[in-house]
């Protein structure tokens, strides 16, 4: 039953999650000294719950919409057909884990502000129309950007502000009027910073669709890769991974010891050689999961590297 549940949500994934909420938390800690556990808890328990909610609608709304039902790997790639889970069953834990994720966020507005309420509103409005809807995002040329901002950029942020709040943004409805005021410069080091979350969440759904481009197209699920051809979506692939380390430059700006910053670029040299595998075979199989493994370590690198910057800043 747990196995069913964890393949169902692909556990696997949720790096693409918790790594953007460490990456925030640790980046409030050391630019304004401020983390709040209680805050934390529940951005933990919201922003996971709802991402497995979003993967489980994902799968559920494929085992309904799938053209083709067999070849392609259908039968072992979507865990319903897989492991032989009533759709009614799986539909009642999707409503039971968005209920949480719903029921967590509330919570933490309460604590915090209208801006989380708004930020935090939309990305679940693109978590569910991503999947779901007349036309899903995930099923057009625009999954990548909307999964890299969101996930990257506006998890980061957010995992920021409900540390840090006012030191970020803020928003306050008073006498019918909305104001909402922006630290230009703190959000603008943030989204910087957010630079290699955005590329790497952006190329684990390209690395996805480049190798369902067969199945896709069978099921009319137009993709980027579909659009610009499996040559360009394999080139974009690999300088996206390289355009993330730019944000050396910002780590240097913050004041990160350059000896980190070494550990952090010799990151390359296994990312490198996992784009040149993936590049000549990129099948869900047995290349696929190096997409994730290159997220994780260009992330976790820069999140060692602000875990040491605050411990040598003590």
């Amino acid at each position: 039953m747990i196995t069913k549940f964890l393949r169902l949500v692909e556990i696997q994934t949720k790096a693409a999650s918790l790594i953007p909420l460490l990456m925030g938390t640790l980046y409030a800690v050391y630019r304004f000294h401020i983390f709040q556990p209680g805050h934390f808890a529940l951005m933990l328990l919201s922003l996971l719950t709802f991402d497995m909610t979003t993967t489980a609608i994902n799968n559920y709304y494929d085992y309904k919409k799938a053209a083709r039902k067999h070849g392609y790997g259908y039968e072992t790639h979507n865990p319903i057909v897989k492991y032989g889970m009533n759709p009614r069953a799986v539909l009642a834990l999707i409503i039971l884990m968005f209920l949480i994720a719903v029921a967590a966020g509330i919570m933490l507005f309460l604590q915090t502000g209208w801006l989380l309420l708004l930020l935090g509103g939309l990305s679940f409005a693109v978590g569910i129309l991503y999947s779901f809807g007349p036309i899903p995002i995930s099923r057009m040329p625009l999954g990548e950007i909307f999964s890299g901002l969101f996930m990257g950029f506006v998890i980061i942020f957010v995992s920021a502000y409900v540390h840090a709040g006012d030191k970020l943004a803020s928003l306050t409805l008073e006498g019918g009027a909305v104001t909402l005021q922006i630290q230009l410069l703190e959000v603008l080091l943030i989204f910087l910073i957010s630079i290699p979350a955005i590329f790497g969440i952006a190329n684990i759904m390209l690395a996805n669709n480049i190798c369902d481009m067969e199945e896709d197209i069978e099921n009319k699920r137009y993709t980027l890769p579909i659009y610009i051809g499996k040559p360009a979506a394999l080139l974009l692939f690999k300088l996206l991974y390289y355009a993330g380390y730019a944000d050396l430059i910002i780590l240097v700006f913050l004041g990160v010891h350059p000896l980190i910053l070494v550990m952090v670029l010799a990151t390359l040299i296994p990312v490198h050689r996992n784009i040149r595998q993936f590049s000549q075979q990129p099948t869900k199989q047995f290349t696929f999961r190096l997409a994730v493994k290159n997220f994780i370590l260009t992330n976790m690198a820069r999140i060692v590297a602000l875990g040491l910057a605050i411990i040598f800043s003590l």
